[in-house]
């Protein structure tokens, strides 16, 4: 076929759709760029443990209205049909037919408030996994920050490691340099082409952090599918609380000691609903029906009556659900006691390391100044051959880990202050002033 003049248009247009197509291709990879407010808002919503935690509730509250229609009447409606022949050997077999229908209806009158007080241990466990969910949000909450922090951590670090990168490169030709002129020993040479390459390993190291560290996010927003992503932010610490709060008053509120005070509410209700077991039972009953040979029915029938039920003996079943109710609601109220304690504790650790994390920021970052400073000077020194390359090196060396160490303490300030958040009990929707 030949090649006509709009072919070779086309030809020559090509590359230029294949660069413009490969340019989109490339935006369409590029990684996501989420704040923090982004990423509690995905797990707000797609988080399992959250929507597993709100199922829970709904259990409760649908546990709550099954106990509590015991309360009401319990009606009910049956239509019957049946047909029957029946034969001997002396008399040919007959057929009767029987129809019938109706409505009957019991009704609960008194049983010692055992219903009552099942009803009202539903209601605290419905509070109970109300405060569960909170909990639960705290829990994801500090998972959430961590695997956040870590993400710009290692996007930071990566800069750092980069520019420790540059430092030894620098280094390396400077001594290099030096080595070829006779003013350098090959110790010197080969230390530091071995500080380069472990600089480079550092760096390889960074950008796999970084894809971890995107994975972990992934999983704390509640994504099912992973896409490369990039974290926007920087590390100041917003919640300092640098005058210590009042612990005890502040442990009240703590979705866990809830849940615990909830739990202990209900089981007083069961003990209470245990002794309510010795009282008697009196329930109505009353029906109406109709019945006969024929459809329609035409025979009306109808009952009233009351049943009274008392337990004589069983054997010491109910002594032993008393025991059990009253043992369970101690164990419960020794537990809140302990919880307490625990969280009043944990509360004055994490303030501490929170304060702690503050002041070695401000430290480590005066040193990191100091030590660029004393970087400079030294360098200057031993290009012109006034201090020894041992020298040098150590002040080269302890640069490197300034930066380091300064980039360390900042996340650590971070996660200090999460896990001082996630103490105080506060949900995922948390946000610092």
């Amino acid at each position: 076929m030949p090649i006509t003049i709009s072919m070779l248009k086309y030809l020559k247009s090509l590359p230029v759709l294949i660069l413009l197509v490969l340019l989109c291709f490339g935006r369409g990879l590029a990684e996501e760029t989420l704040t923090w407010q982004d990423c509690v808002g995905e797990a707000a919503k797609n988080h399992p443990d959250l929507i597993a935690a709100v199922q829970e509730v709904k259990q409760s509250e649908a546990d709550k209205k099954i106990t509590a229609s015991t309360l009401y009447p319990q009606i009910s409606a049956d239509l019957n049909a049946s047909t029957a022949r029946t034969a001997s050997d002396n008399a040919p077999g007959t057929t009767a037919d029987s129809y019938s229908y109706g409505v009957s209806g019991t009704q609960l009158i008194f049983d010692g408030t055992k219903t009552i007080q099942d009803v009202r241990a539903a209601s605290e466990n419905i509070k109970a996994f109300q405060q569960n969910y909170k909990y639960t949000s705290t829990q994801v909450r500090l998972n959430l920050r961590t695997a956040f922090i870590n993400l710009l951590k290692a996007q930071e670090l990566i800069k750092v490691a980069e520019d420790i990168v540059k430092i030894r490169k620098e280094n390396y030709e400077l001594i290099t340099l030096r080595y070829e002129s006779g003013l350098e020993h090959k110790g010197a040479l080969l230390n530091a082409e071995a500080n380069l390459a472990a600089a480079h390993l550092e760096l390889s190291q960074a950008k796999r952090d970084v894809a971890l560290s995107q994975r972990q996010l992934t999983k704390e927003m509640g994504r099912k599918d992973f896409v490369p992503m990039s974290v926007q932010s920087d590390f100041k610490v917003m919640d300092s609380a640098k005058e210590k709060p009042d612990l005890d008053s502040l442990v009240k509120n703590n979705p866990y000691l809830q849940q615990l005070i909830s739990q202990k509410n209900a089981a007083e209700f069961n003990l209470k609903s245990a002794y309510a077991e010795f009282s008697p039972t009196l329930s109505g009953s009353a029906g109406a029906s109709k019945a006969g040979s024929r459809w329609t029915p035409r025979g009306d029938n109808w009952n009233l009556g009351l049943t009274l039920s008392v337990p004589i003996f069983e054997g010491g079943l109910r002594v032993a659900q008393v025991s059990k109710a009253e043992a369970y609601l101690n164990q419960l109220k020794e537990n809140t006691r302990s919880a307490k304690d625990s969280l009043v504790v944990g509360l004055e650790q994490t303030w501490a390391s929170l304060q702690d994390a503050i002041e070695t920021v401000g430290v480590k970052y005066k040193m990191l100044v100091a030590t660029e400073e004393r970087s400079k000077i030294s360098e200057a020194e031993y290009a012109t051959g006034f201090t020894t390359y041992d020298n040098w090196s150590i002040i080269e060396d302890n640069l490197v880990s300034a930066k380091t160490d300064y980039l360390n303490a900042q996340a650590n300030a971070l996660l200090a202050e999460a896990s001082w958040i996630q103490a105080k009990g506060e949900v995922l929707e948390y946000a610092q002033k």
